[in-house]
């Protein structure tokens, strides 16, 4: 691939998995009811992004600019996930946090790790969706 495709590819990603400067979407999706969330953040649009770096990784440049937004995003998602008093969008900052690890990953060149964190975090994402939203029903706060 052309350099400047290349380029864009990264950038797609960085805005469909939510990195830090693309990051602000992602807690705001939490006002959509507990089984939308749970596909949107475990199967759908946030893992769409790691898929096509990983389906792309022998085109890849910018690995240092992934890893210093991988890190930057894991870092900030996990502060703000200390702050956020609100239990769904807690639990899309631990999701956005994991991207932030999913792209230092593919930053360091890890992409068969990543694609398997990528499967896994699919399925623990999804039951812990499930969670939360039972968890918000039987306290009667929904």
């Amino acid at each position: 691939l052309p350099l400047a495709s290349s380029l864009l590819i990264v950038l797609a990603a960085f805005t469909k998995r939510a990195q830090l400067p693309f990051s602000r979407w992602l807690p705001a999706a939490m006002a959509a009811p507990t089984p939308v969330s749970s596909l949107v953040h475990s199967s759908t649009l946030v893992t769409a992004g790691v898929y096509v770096l990983v389906r792309f990784r022998g085109h890849l440049v910018g690995r240092n600019l992934m890893l210093a937004a991988g890190a930057a995003t894991m870092v900030a998602a996990g502060l703000a996930g200390l702050m956020e008093d609100d239990f769904k969008k807690m639990v899309a900052l631990s999701t956005l946090s994991q991207l932030g690890l999913m792209m230092s990953c593919l930053g360091l060149g890890g992409f068969q790790i990543t694609f398997y964190h990528l499967l896994v975090h699919a399925y623990f994402k999804a039951l812990m969706f499930m969670a939360t939203g039972r968890a918000i029903h039987s306290s009667g706060d929904c």
